[in-house]
């Protein structure tokens, strides 16, 4: 079911307490952008697609086909395909990048090509020409913490790979974009994740010393996604 709302915004759908949009909130509120956040686990409804100008849709601790388990995801998708269907913008970061492949049919696999800490993400030819990743050099790092992978959908173009994962980023039509990385995460979103499991709780110092050596050139690559999503949606309000 969806709530009406008065005004054309951008809204990010925050899937779990613990996956915060972080730098994504930042860069948002630096270029103007106040996002109205939607939590579902909560209870809160979606937007009326009327009220859509852009979508964000975040990760999660669960499985993009844990319907049973987390019964918004089942809205959470029919909400994507009809923003996709209207061609309204949409970035889902990991878990919302699987979403935006399953919603299409497609498949995400579990514990399937996981990846934990700061990596280097290759784009294809197809993403360096890609409106998304404008301005973002052919290799680049950002932080991965997953264990499910989507695959493209057949409509899908492949845009970005890892030695590990290849499905990183794809786009549908020309403004839907799942990306599996997370260009989100800041210290303490990283410190607080790698407590959830006894195995990655040993090397929290690790992580986090890891993705501070690389911050300068992670923040400046979340900075261009989503000056470049704004773009492409038509609502940045600052240089």
């Amino acid at each position: 079911m969806f709530i009406e709302r008065t005004g054309d915004m951008l809204y990010i759908i925050q899937n779990d307490p613990e996956v915060p949009p972080g730098i994504i909130a930042e860069e948002l509120e630096r270029l103007g952008v106040e996002p109205a956040i939607i939590r579902p686990y909560e209870g809160d409804e979606l937007p009326a697609l009327s009220d859509v100008s852009a979508v964000v849709v975040l990760g999660g601790a669960m499985g993009a086909n844990d319907d049973a388990k987390h019964l918004f995801l089942s809205d959470l998708k029919q909400f994507i395909r009809d923003v996709v269907a209207q061609g309204r913008p949409y970035l889902g970061v990991c878990l919302g990048g699987q979403l935006l492949a399953a919603a299409l049919g497609s498949e995400v696999r579990s514990s399937t090509d996981s990846e934990k800490g700061t990596c280097s993400i290759m784009l294809t030819d197809e993403g360096l020409d890609d409106r998304l990743f404008r301005g973002i050099a052919p290799s680049f790092i950002s932080f991965q913490w997953h264990n499910d992978s989507f695959v493209i959908p057949p409509e899908g173009v492949w845009l970005a790979f890892t030695e590990t994962c290849r499905s990183q980023a794809f786009r549908i039509g020309k403004n839907a974009w799942g990306v599996q990385f997370h260009p989100e995460v800041n210290p303490e979103i990283v410190r607080n994740w790698s407590s959830w499991t006894p195995e990655t709780a040993g090397r929290t110092d690790e992580f986090v010393t890891t993705y501070m050596e690389w911050e300068t050139e992670y923040r400046g690559v979340a900075r261009r996604l989503v000056t470049n999503f704004l773009d492409a949606a038509g609502l940045r309000r600052v240089e």
